[in-house]
């Protein structure tokens, strides 16, 4: 279970150690998550924690993509330090095995073609919740290509 305090607690651990890096990361996430609470007006849920903390992770990988294109490894690898740091908040997703195996499930059940992703992808959301889009949708394309 995610909890707030868990990341208050980690952010004192990395003051005292003098951690700048977790500090900083830590300190833009509970910014994040009271900005989501004012404009939702109340306590946010656990998979809207979940949900605002996967797009933290997703915007940390993007940069540090777009800053190794642009020849920029420093500010790549801090990109990839904050998001191994977020990513331990995350609930253990789905094993890839686990996945592909409820895949081969859904496509055993009827003739798919490319043009039911979108259908195929809304099953595996609402069967796989904490597993990330990104895989879900790499094991989908790769099935439905064969």
């Amino acid at each position: 279970m995610l909890d707030i305090s868990n990341i208050d607690q980690a952010l004192t651990d990395a003051l005292k150690s003098k951690n700048s890096v977790v500090v900083d990361t830590l300190r833009m996430l509970k910014t994040r998550i009271q900005n989501e609470k004012i404009a939702k007006g109340g306590q946010l849920e656990e998979q809207d924690l979940v949900a605002l903390i996967r797009s933290e992770v997703k915007r940390r990988k993007e940069a540090s993509e777009s800053f190794t294109q642009g020849n920029r490894p420093e500010l790549a690898a801090k990109e990839l330090a904050e998001l191994e740091i977020l990513s331990q908040y995350l609930p253990q997703g789905p094993s890839e095995a686990e996945i592909s195996t409820a895949i081969d499930a859904i496509l055993s059940s009827g003739e798919f073609t490319q043009k039911d992703f979108g259908k195929l992808m809304g099953q595996l959301k609402g069967k796989f919740p904490n597993a990330g889009g990104d895989q879900l949708s790499q094991l989908l394309k790769a099935k439905l290509s064969k």
